[in-house]
């Protein structure tokens, strides 16, 4: 049953570019389906999680999170009474505009484009679906609905202060009310995202060895799923146990979200979509308790996983590649594809320049990026090239 908060496709606020709407599905499955058929969500296969792609065939990238976010995300939908396929089109898309190498080529794609405003994930998965994403006649990028673009933009909290230029370009087209609060489905997509990767994140770190199983049994929340499981399965194998320790966690964060937001939608009573956006303060949360227990087994997988020795020394190499590609093809803009180079309007314009490039570097997969970096600067491809 949709509870009155939730978002009518029927109501949506609509698209940019007017079009002949399906006549067998919504606004919001049309805005989901684009967004899987899309070429940066196929890229995200093959986009670091953790671990660098190519370290292990288990591990999570981009692409199976993104999945696995859609997939809490749309039971939570469900359980609130909101609309699945709006939440499930911000799940599988919040992660759009993340170049390779996850937040270590983030961060050095943001120093590199310092001086031309920087770079920023969330805004460049807005620059992807409206801009650079080029299969239709009619219009650039996929044409989302506004509640769509809202809630990509806005899942993380209201947008406030200097606008990333890659937001900032589209919202001058499209008011995307950046300075409020998201739907209750863009919530619900923020949520499950801190859900999927704190569970899966644990798994990771154990299929990696950088933590043993019984290092968890100490820490909150884990604990009393490490009794639940102990006292019922005694002779478990350590394989198993684990899982069934961490299916046990997983619930206990989706169970508390639903208890935590119900709780905030009994006291707030909203009637409308419009009262989840100006209610000041976002409905879709975790309970204090939960949050604070949270924070503890942040810290340890920030201590023992995303700072262990071997994860830093990959970090730093691809670092240093995404590094070396950048100024090389600021300087060397004919190494570009061909589609890109000609496409630059003002090729003698810096900031223009530095866009296409971060673009393009964005857009790359782990294995693409290490493979133009050992053709381009390791074979030195780039040089001879220049010489000849």
């Amino acid at each position: 049953m949709q509870s009155r908060f939730s978002s009518d496709p029927n109501q949506t606020r609509g698209r940019l570019f007017p079009e002949q709407e399906s006549a067998f599905r919504t606004v919001f499955q049309r805005d989901r389906d684009r967004i899987i058929h899309c070429s940066a969500f196929r890229r995200l296969k093959h986009k670091t999680q953790v671990f660098v792609e190519h370290e292990g065939d288990y591990f999570r990238t981009r692409l199976t999170h993104s999945i696995e976010v859609a997939q809490v995300a749309r039971t939570l939908a469900g359980v609130l009474g909101l609309n699945v396929e709006l939440t499930e089109a911000v799940a599988l898309a919040h992660d759009l505009g993340h170049p390779p190498f996850g937040h270590t080529g983030e961060d050095a794609l943001d120093r590199l484009m310092a001086p031309y405003d920087g770079f920023d994930h969330n805004a460049q998965a807005v620059r992807i679906v409206t801009k650079l994403e080029q299969h239709y006649a009619d219009f650039q990028g996929l044409n989302l609905t506004w509640d769509t673009l809202e809630g990509i933009a806005k899942h993380n909290g209201p947008v406030l202060g200097d606008l990333p230029y890659a937001l900032a370009e589209y919202n001058d087209m499209h008011d995307l009310e950046l300075a409020g609060h998201a739907s209750a489905e863009a919530q619900v997509a923020a949520l499950a995202d801190d859900i999927a990767y704190n569970n899966h994140d644990l798994h990771d770190g154990l299929r990696a060895q950088l933590f043993e199983l019984e290092e968890l049994c100490d820490l909150p929340l884990l604990d009393v799923c490490f009794q639940e499981v102990d006292k019922r399965y005694p002779s478990l194998n350590a394989y198993t146990r684990q899982h069934e320790v961490l299916r046990r966690f997983f619930g206990v964060l989706v169970e508390d979200v639903i208890k935590t937001t119900h709780k905030i939608i009994d006291d707030l009573r909203p009637d409308s979509v419009h009262d989840i956006r100006s209610a000041g303060q976002t409905i879709v949360q975790f309970s204090p308790e939960l949050w604070s227990d949270l924070k503890v087994i942040r810290d340890f997988l920030f201590t023992r996983m995303y700072r262990a020795p071997r994860v830093v020394e990959m970090r730093e190499h691809v670092t240093n590649v995404v590094e070396a590609l950048f100024p090389l093809y600021l300087a060397r803009p004919d190494l570009l594809p061909a589609q890109w180079y000609q496409g630059l309007v003002n090729k003698e314009n810096n900031v223009d320049l530095a866009r296409t490039v971060a673009d393009y570097i964005s857009g790359m997969t782990d294995r693409f990026a290490l493979q133009e970096y050992e053709r381009l600067i390791e074979n030195g491809e780039a040089q001879e090239a220049k010489s000849n």
